[in-house]
């Protein structure tokens, strides 16, 4: 299947009632959230259509659904990675997973390290869940933004007890190594601190990267790791609401075993069913998406070197987030606003992220003719383009 038929047209994708395209007017190109215009992958298809027929909608979300089963299989085949259904936990989605994670692990005012530029929301669930949230930026290394290990050690020892990881991280793309997770997790376990992973993009991962789930990285990490996962990027099912939250030692376990039941409980019946589909019948429609997906991402690369020579851009190693540096186009530290007042493109603003002055995030998955057009509408915002035309 190409690029093209994977991919929704415009016209298809506007035809949808997400917040995506209902947001702004229909001249503005909506790139600003994190949702995938591609058809509805077809073993998910089936299983919700079966439970429409049977009318499986009356019923709550109960501790033996299938799901934990069906990821464990997932974790296996994509990660290596051995996973007991009996340590899965669900919830409605990632987001309610920090939040009651953290009310769980920390006392009032506790601190929790990020790592800006990283998913703006988290500042305000580390709030939410009332904590304080702890800024170490990435650092520059080896061609990529990457984890300041010494950064984050320093915020531990400053009384920082909880370290919310990106992995793989919003909005830069990069997948953390295990040789780095290694160190963070030597950094935590002499601090005797905790890591919550949010590795919601983590079966996005692009052909030929490795990503290593955080608590498999070592004995240390499974002690005082919890990773969060769903299929509602890789499978584009957000609205459905189901996340999974991953305990694999007794002190994470009784963090998980001591969430108040409607944790669980307030899980979709029908997310549980589509993610039940997803990660045991999905791994071809997958397939097919993270190849059209990379490709999107090394198009983006050409079309900014030939229109917008000056934009610093990393192809990501995961997901179909690009986090674009237009500083040196002058367009001012949040550019994303004259990009949607005189390009008619909707970007995540990057200040919003955190150290993303001048910066902008892309959403890439979408049909490859939306990414010329818009990368032609940022062209068309540079000084003297009228005449290079």
């Amino acid at each position: 299947m190409d690029d093209c038929s994977i991919f929704l047209t415009e016209a298809q994708a506007r035809e949808r009632t997400s917040s995506k395209w209902r947001a702004f007017p229909a001249d503005v190109i909506p790139l600003h959230v994190a949702e995938l215009d591609v058809e509805l992958a077809p073993p998910i298809r089936t299983a919700l259509h079966a439970a429409v027929e049977l009318g499986d909608t009356g019923g709550y979300h109960g501790p033996s659904n299938p799901v934990r089963a069906a990821f464990a299989g997932f974790a296996q085949r994509h990660w290596a990675w051995a996973v007991d259904a009996d340590d899965v936990t669900a919830t409605t989605d990632v987001s309610v997973a920090i939040v009651e994670t953290l009310r769980r692990i920390l006392p009032e005012g506790g601190r929790v390290v990020i790592t800006p530029p990283v998913y703006a929301p988290f500042v305000d669930l580390i709030v939410e869940a009332g904590s304080t949230p702890v800024h170490v930026p990435l650092v520059e290394r080896d061609g990529a933004l990457r984890l300041d290990i010494d950064g984050i050690d320093a915020a531990f020892a400053d009384g920082a007890s909880v370290f919310l990881l990106c992995h793989p991280h919003n909005p830069t793309g990069v997948v953390h190594t295990a040789t780095e997770l290694a160190a963070l997790s030597a950094v935590v376990e002499r601090h005797d601190g905790w890591v919550v992973s949010d590795e919601i993009h983590a079966p996005l991962t692009h052909p030929g990267v490795v990503f290593p789930p955080y608590p498999s990285v070592s004995p240390a990490a499974r002690e005082h790791g919890i990773a969060l996962h769903a299929g509602s990027k890789g499978f584009n099912i957000p609205g459905l609401k189901c996340a999974l939250i991953v305990t694999q030692s007794e002190r994470t376990r009784a963090v998980a075993l001591g969430l108040p039941q409607e944790v669980v409980w307030r899980t979709s019946q029908f997310g549980a069913i589509a993610t039940s589909a997803a990660f045991a019948s999905g791994d071809a429609w997958l397939t097919e998406i993270r190849a059209a997906v990379r490709r999107n991402c090394l198009l983006l690369g050409e079309l900014l070197a030939e229109h917008l020579p000056e934009a610093q851009y990393r192809t990501p190693e995961a997901g179909y987030l690009a986090w674009v540096d237009l500083g040196a186009e002058r367009w001012g530290s949040d550019p994303a606003e004259r990009i949607l007042d005189e390009g008619r493109v909707a970007v995540g603003h990057g200040p919003t992220f955190g150290e993303g002055e001048g910066c902008i995030r892309l959403n890439l998955g979408c049909h490859p003719d939306t990414i010329r057009v818009v990368v032609e509408r940022l062209a068309s915002l540079r000084p003297g383009a009228a005449e290079r035309v």
